[in-house]
């Protein structure tokens, strides 16, 4: 056994004692054995462990040695939310002198600033953004540490963080990497692709009890529970639950019926003085209806989590139940993914997720392993239990042999797609880790796919990707044999678009200026519609929709009105060949539309059938292509960089173009600039002229106050 004290070996008293203030007396047997096969020795590791058995502490004690010797450490995450909690865990480093920086932001900046940081905290995507970038310091690490490495699997974030990973070990080839997951089946595969050791554990602090629902009872593999008797078997757990005054997470399939849930459940807990000011605070992040209805619940101690939340809500309400003020959450799976959010019971609703094109589908054993181990809180609750529900014995008996008893799904790599690849190969040549085919095929010969099913296996991919990029002028071959990028491909890889929505955009916007250089028209009804087919702001926004980047808002069966949209703006959107994709770009369009019209994020959540935060986050990705758009145009002297420009500004603030003067002092959003401009405060020099009192009424004393220093700052700078 290893007790903290003995990690004086490898780290100075100052940092021992740091963990010995906080609680730590001893490490548990899996975390001991990490460190006796070399963890703080520089050997790489994949540490597959359940959760809440101390892997991040492992990581943590890497790079804290790592950062005592003056060295880097770089933290892979795969969403931004965990990444800001690592980052809040982290802080704690800075008592010993070491500096902690994350980065999450634009995917076109350098950062060269987080090289002033020990520990960076970072997306799979900003790392590799920052790559592309030339941003110096990722080429002097030390340790990297990869969070949820299974996700090599995921056809999304897979190929960008597999990608990542190889770059990053062809910088550092000194790199400590370790790798940390839950669930992984082939370990081995992945250690061996790593050069890692394996440590490999199914111990946990807390015992879990994994179960099925079933006639009124919980089934377990060593007996069965008998639930209350009650209708419904998910509320009688619930009550269980809340009787022993413990938590539960519910995990549903459907946004709809999280909410649905927790609404259900409302009635079950008093209101008190502590979830009534939470309930406040949530309201105060927006007035919508989601807002409203989550507020309601959590006065009731109960809530919904989702990303249709905003991220301040989901914040919220992740803060109140680690704070134990509220005692259920019923949440899409989103919230298994990393987040530190244990409880004493989990139930998941339905192991029957919905997939666009598939239908109901079974969640993977992963996916599975992910939610359970959500169940039990160290030093907080006796067990942890988990729960399926089934609605025959033959359904129970196969949950339990799939699910309960069943091996993880091996981690296959999902690098070999087209669109994988021609965004990664341009960035491997825009880079620098590539000059030509040959080092092209040996780069690609240390990805996990090579090392998994071999790299000629990607030879026709690969091919019919360079004929792309050469194609589209993006690489180019020199004199000596070379593959070059061109200024063009470098900025398409800079920009962190994929390449073919860089080419929807140049060759949609070429038939403008096709038109545009036409001397005279044959009719003056040719001549109409050339002028009315130059870009427009619903054009661009089309044109952005269009590519690849942008994730398209669905059609529903209350979508009548999007054929009818099309049909009045007929001639400012482009031509799409495929009509289903016309409709989803045309009511995502129309959406952006109304968000840059400053229609009521309510109205538009109504129109459209989405959440608030989904609005947000289409309009941050729709503002990253305008900028592009915008940088293209730049580039290509496309004489729409202004226009585009502004209407990145726009989509940013969700504003009109007249509050533009008004949006980018803080505090300030579009509902209190539009206050200001209908009383006459049109612009920053009205505003510092205005009677103070005015400013006051119209933003608040504590607002008006910010505002008002603001602008005499920036008088008095030169």
């Amino acid at each position: 056994m290893l007790e903290i004290k003995d990690l004086a070996s490898w780290l100075s008293p100052e940092a021992v004692k740091l963990y010995e203030e906080r609680g730590y007396k001893e490490l548990y047997p899996p975390q001991a054995e990490a460190l006796e096969r070399g963890l703080l020795d520089g050997k790489s590791m994949l540490l597959a462990m359940p959760t809440a058995s101390g892997k991040t502490l492992l990581a943590e004690l890497a790079m804290l040695k790592a950062a005592l010797q003056g060295r880097r450490s770089l933290y892979i995450v795969p969403l931004r939310a965990l990444a800001t909690e690592k980052y809040d865990s982290f802080k704690k480093f800075r008592a010993l002198g070491v500096t902690v920086g994350i980065s999450t932001g634009d995917f076109d900046k350098r950062d060269e600033r987080l090289g002033k940081n020990l520990i960076i905290i970072a997306t799979s995507e900003k790392a590799d953004s920052l790559m592309r970038n030339g941003a110096s310091w990722v080429r002097d690490l030390a340790v990297l540490v990869v969070d949820e490495i299974h996700l090599l699997n995921d056809v999304g974030r897979g190929p960008t963080l597999e990608m990542t990973i190889t770059k990053l070990i062809h910088c550092n080839p000194n790199l400590q990497v370790i790798g940390l997951s839950a669930t992984v089946a082939n370990g081995q595969e992945i250690a061996a692709w790593l050069k890692a050791e394996m440590v490999s554990s199914d111990w946990r602090p807390i015992r879990l009890r994994e179960g099925v629902i079933c006639n009124g009872s919980q089934v377990f593999s060593d007996g069965i529970v008998p639930l209350l008797a009650m209708k419904d078997e998910g509320l009688a757990l619930v009550k269980d639950t809340l009787s022993q005054s413990a938590q539960i997470l519910i995990f549903e399939n459907s946004r709809k019926n999280a909410e649905a849930a927790a609404m259900r459940l409302c009635g079950l807990i008093s209101a008190d003085a502590a979830t009534e000011n939470l309930s406040l605070s949530i309201l105060a992040t927006g007035e919508s209806e989601t807002a409203v209805r989550l507020a309601s619940c959590v006065s009731r101690g109960v809530a919904f989590h989702h990303a249709g939340l905003l991220s301040e809500q989901r914040r919220l309400v992740e803060q109140g139940f680690r704070e134990n003020k509220i005692k259920v959450i019923a949440s899409t799976p989103t919230l298994a993914a990393g987040l530190n959010l244990p409880a004493r019971r989990v139930l998941i609703k339905s192991y029957k997720r919905y997939e666009y094109g598939r239908g109901m589908t079974p969640i993977s054993v992963i996916e599975y392993r992910q939610m359970a181990g959500r169940a039990g809180r160290p030093g907080l609750d006796p067990y942890g239990e988990s729960f399926l529900m089934a609605k025959s014995v033959s359904e129970m008996q196969e949950l339990l042999e799939h699910y309960i008893h069943g091996t993880p799904e091996e981690i296959w790599s999902k690098l070999a797609s087209e669109s994988a690849l021609r965004t990664h190969l341009l960035s491997t040549f825009a880079a620098g880790f590539a000059k030509n085919e040959p080092e092209l095929k040996a780069f690609i010969a240390t990805t996990f796919y090579a090392h998994q099913q071999g790299p000629w296996h990607l030879d026709v991919t690969l091919e019919t990707v360079l004929d792309f990029l050469k194609d589209n002028g993006m690489i180019q071959g020199s004199d000596e044999g070379d593959l070059l990028p061109t200024r063009l491909g470098s900025l398409v890889s800079k920009l962190y678009i994929d390449p073919l929505s860089a080419v929807i955009m140049m060759e949609n916007l070429g038939k403008h200026r096709a038109i545009d250089n036409l001397d005279k028209f044959s009719s003056a009804l040719e001549q109409d519609r050339a002028e009315r087919k130059r870009p427009s702001d619903l054009g661009l926004i089309h044109l952005i929709t269009m590519t690849p980047d942008m994730n398209l808002l669905y059609i529903q069966a209350a979508d009548a009105w999007v054929e009818e949209f099309i049909d009045q703006h007929q001639l400012e959107l482009y031509d799409e060949d495929n009509y289903d994709y016309l409709l989803r770009e045309a009511k995502t369009a129309s959406m952006l539309m109304d968000w840059i019209s400053e229609v009521h994020e309510e109205q538009i959540a109504s129109r459209y059938h989405i959440g608030p935060g989904d609005i947000h986050r289409s309009a941050e990705t729709a503002e990253w292509l305008m900028h592009s758009l915008a940088e293209l145009s730049k580039h290509l002297e496309l004489g729409i960089t202004f226009k585009t420009e502004q209407l990145a500004e726009r989509i940013h603030y969700g504003a009109g173009r007249d509050l533009l003067a008004l949006l980018n002092l803080k505090g300030i959003g579009r509902v209190r600039a539009r206050k200001l401009y209908l009383s006459g405060i049109t612009s920053r020099e009205k505003l510092l002229a205005a009677d103070q009192i005015e400013v006051v009424r119209l933003l608040g004393p504590k607002i008006a106050e910010k505002v008002i220093s603001q602008l005499k700052k920036e008088e008095i700078q030169p």
